[in-house]
């Protein structure tokens, strides 16, 4: 079993696990980390910004943030250029568990990346976004 398809798969599950077994232990859920990740980056998004960017149902994002706002990770706030729009911005606990995030995901890189060079490590970003964007552009045409 050593297709494409199946170790790219295995290779996520493997990396899903092991950033999602340390974000458990610091109360995250499934979901969290790469949104908290994203509004670290971005500092605030819509929901639906938010969705497309972190490849998650835009549903399932607003259960998501939903928890994220119980346990003080999020707030709503209107958008000034444009009142009836509601984004999402990280609270000052959410700014410290993005940051938690963004230490589970680069020891995480650290792991699964060992005795890489940098050279093959760009070379793997860079191949990897490839297939992401043939993805994309092919379920685009569909």
């Amino acid at each position: 079993m050593n297709s494409f398809h199946h170790l790219l798969m295995k290779s996520y599950a493997k990396m899903h696990k092991t950033v999602m077994s340390k974000a458990t232990e610091r109360g995250l859920t499934a979901g969290q980390p790469k949104i908290l990740e994203f509004l670290k980056e971005k500092g605030c998004a819509d929901q639906k910004t938010i969705a497309l960017h972190c490849e998650i149902e835009a549903a399932t994002v607003g259960s998501i943030l939903l928890r994220m706002e119980r346990t003080g990770l999020v707030f709503r706030d209107r958008a000034d250029e444009d009142r009836r729009a509601v984004i999402v911005r990280l609270t000052a606990e959410g700014k410290k568990a993005a940051e938690e995030a963004e230490k589970i995901f680069g020891t995480s890189e650290e792991k699964a990346l060992s005795g890489f060079s940098d050279g093959e490590k760009e070379q793997l970003r860079i191949l990897l976004q490839r297939i992401y964007d043939n993805l994309k552009l092919s379920e685009d045409i569909q």
